[in-house]
């Protein structure tokens, strides 16, 4: 089974992008976040639609 909520660096790592840019699209809402006892984890559905988001903005 693949996994639902991934850390921030494993999120930032499946979009080929740094930490802290990561950090800036939590922040700014582009890309949904949780939190879990102080622990922050990025549905894997909140990168698909990050990702669908810019391919429609792309078109």
């Amino acid at each position: 089974m693949p996994k639902l909520l991934l850390t921030v660096p494993e999120a930032a790592q499946a979009l080929a992008i740094s930490r802290s840019k990561l950090y800036e699209l939590l922040a700014s809402g582009a890309v949904r976040s949780i939190r879990i006892d102080g622990s922050r984890r990025v549905p894997f559905d909140a990168l698909t639609d990050y990702i669908n988001t810019l391919m429609k903005e792309a078109a």
